[in-house]
């Protein structure tokens, strides 16, 4: 992977493309595919880039967007207290706050699911609990 080139003052929005380019694998196609159901999901979501990683966030923090050499993982900040009746928490499952997500290359997502996980964590955030 390539050094990224982004700098601190660019948008949050501008340094995730950027990250999403300098993936010019897998891995960046499913970051942007993520990227887009998040949205999909929730049109109101706020892009920002914290820890040196995307992060989705609406009345609280949704979850990031994490690239590594063999998995994208998206990780939820408050997933443990999410009902996940789909089962796409793979990953981060011992803790008792945080669940994660992470999708191997060739992995289909599950659209549908998925879009209801980040519409639940986002009802979760507006409850205030």
């Amino acid at each position: 992977m390539k050094k990224s080139t982004a700098t601190a003052g660019e948008s949050p929005s501008r340094l995730i493309d950027a990250r999403i380019k300098e993936l010019d694998d897998w891995r960046g196609k499913t970051l942007s595919r993520i990227r887009t159901l998040i949205k999909e999901a929730d049109p109101q979501v706020v892009e920002e880039w914290k820890w040196g990683v995307p992060v989705w966030s609406h009345q609280g923090l949704i979850c990031t967007g994490e690239s590594y050499k063999s998995v994208v993982k998206m990780t939820f900040a408050r997933g443990a207290a999410l009902d996940d009746p789909s089962g796409l928490f793979n990953s981060s499952l011992e803790g008792n706050t945080r669940r994660a997500i992470d999708v191997h290359e060739g992995e289909k997502i599950d659209e549908k699911a998925l879009k209801t996980l980040i519409r639940s964590a986002v009802k979760l955030n507006k409850s205030g609990t």
